[in-house]
């Protein structure tokens, strides 16, 4: 009788927590419909400040504007991490075409990649090698040596066991094989250039590396096919070591044992548009599910960090300083779970790397969600995949997901290019990434458990192996492994 009352009070207790969750996820639901802040926000950044370039002083003001907006919410924990970075700033740059030892060149527009020399000028034959895989370096050998490579940015052909290397990743492999700079074509149609940066340790790389747009590309492998051509590319750029911060609001949980969640994403933004889409809406949504939680005065079981990083178009320098420093303390334990927003927009699903098991864990919240929200399908998946600031969480065994979204065509192709600024940013859709991503963390931050598996080196190591990603991790130098 005892142990049949003592499962019946169980049972009511459990169905008055569950419905107790739901009234918060309705109240956040209404809140951030009425009272969304991140896009507001996020335009007067764009505005006021412009880019957000790691080092320079936009990037300054953009660290102390999200400091004030997290104080302003009313965290009462927020601070900076401070860290030094090689800073790159470009100057001057011109691409010239013409045939084979000739004084003529025609100049072409063009952006200069990220991390290229303080100064190059350098005239060679260009060798046409398509997507720029590691393949097609084998491929080519020794003719590879001594000249300038042109390669697309993106994929032509993807297959299952065909899949896309970094920009940075391809100009190793291009370094590796001798050649003495790089031409890199943007993927998005028409006339959009693009930049990023070209090395994968976010040090400077000892051979200049410019884009060209996806119109200039074709007419350029066009003309190759007629004769040999040369290049000439003359830069100048801006190198030495600079302070950036990463920017840090807490909340703190009602359980330290619980563990902490972190959910962060990149503040800092390239040079050539305000970088509203990239990633000012992850960045600006993180921020406003802040403030939702601070003025709901919501008080989850899990304490949880709102980071802002720079750096991380430089090479994840921000989180890389994060993990870093999580080890040297030890607070690298307590982490239970990263979550990365970059380029998040309208969720409406979950990506948990290397998770399988927790399928059914994430479901049951999404269906909560669903049942307020029914745009939001419920996918999940346990992919995985590198270059954003989850990462170094990853590397180190830390469980890490991100929110499976969708942006417009138009935004997408204004990645990393002088046309990503406020006016591709719907305001509605960050409105919606705002609400679902904090109805998601709320349930992450009260469940009783998170059913997610920190993983050893060893089970890092085969985790790794099996998603495909010991290639791209051996040439940018991030393989601990040996062979």
């Amino acid at each position: 009788m005892k142990k049949f009352v003592a499962i019946v009070l169980s049972v009511v207790a459990s169905t008055a927590i569950a419905q107790s969750n739901t009234k918060v996820l309705q109240k956040i639901s209404r809140h951030t419909t009425a009272h969304s802040q991140a896009y507001i926000a996020l335009e007067e950044a764009c505005r006021t400040i412009g880019h957000r370039l790691t080092g320079s002083p936009n990037g300054e003001k953009a660290e102390q504007y999200a400091y004030d907006f997290l104080k302003k919410s009313g965290l009462k924990n927020v601070r900076f991490q401070p860290f030094e970075v090689q800073s790159w700033s470009r100057g001057s740059v011109s691409l010239g075409i013409g045939t084979i030892n000739t004084d003529i060149f025609t100049e072409l527009p063009t952006a200069t990649l990220a991390h290229s020399p303080a100064q190059a000028d350098v005239t060679a034959p260009i060798i046409d090698l398509g997507d720029g895989l590691a393949e097609e370096f084998q491929s080519a050998a020794d003719a590879v040596k001594g000249k300038i490579v042109l390669m697309n940015i993106g994929l032509t052909n993807r297959t299952e066991s065909r899949k896309n290397l970094h920009r940075s990743e391809k100009t190793a492999l291009a370094i590796q094989h001798g050649a003495v700079g790089v031409i890199m074509i943007n993927n998005a149609p028409g006339k959009i250039l693009l930049t990023g940066t070209a090395s994968v340790t976010g040090k400077t790389i000892p051979i200049p590396a410019v884009s060209i747009t996806n119109d200039d590309g074709a007419r350029l492998r066009e003309e190759l096919k007629k004769q040999p051509l040369a290049a000439r590319i003359q830069m100048t750029n801006q190198i030495g070591v600079i302070k950036a911060r990463n920017v840090i609001g807490t909340i703190v949980g009602s359980d330290p044992a619980a563990g902490k969640i972190v959910i962060g994403g990149h503040l800092d933004s390239w040079d050539l548009a305000t970088g509203a889409s990239d990633n000012g809406i992850g960045s600006f949504a993180i921020l406003d599910v802040a403030r939702t939680f601070a003025a709901l005065k919501l008080k989850p079981k899990r304490t949880i960090e709102f980071v802002m990083f720079m750096g991380e178009e430089q090479g994840l320098l921000g989180s890389r300083q994060y993990v870093q420093q999580a080890i040297a303390d030890s607070s690298i334990g307590q982490i239970a779970l990263m979550i990365n927003v970059d380029m998040t927009s309208n969720p409406i699903g979950f990506s948990v790397p290397g998770q399988a098991q927790a399928e059914t864990f994430y479901k049951a919240i999404g269906e909560k969600i669903r049942a307020i929200d029914n745009r939001f399908t419920n996918t999940f998946s346990s992919a995985a995949g590198l270059h954003s600031d989850h990462q170094p969480f990853m590397l180190q065994g830390v469980p890490v997901m991100s929110f499976v979204g969708s942006l417009p065509a138009k935004a997408l192709n204004c990645y990393h290019a002088d046309c990503d600024n406020i006016d591709l940013v719907d305001a509605q859709a960050l409105k919606n990434t705002v609400r679902l991503m904090s109805m998601a963390l709320y349930e992450l931050a009260n469940a009783p458990t998170l059913p997610l598996q920190k993983m050893d080196d060893e089970a890092v190591k085969n985790f790794l192996i099996a998603n495909g990603l010991k290639e791209p991790l051996v040439i940018s130098g991030d393989w601990r492994w040996g062979k």
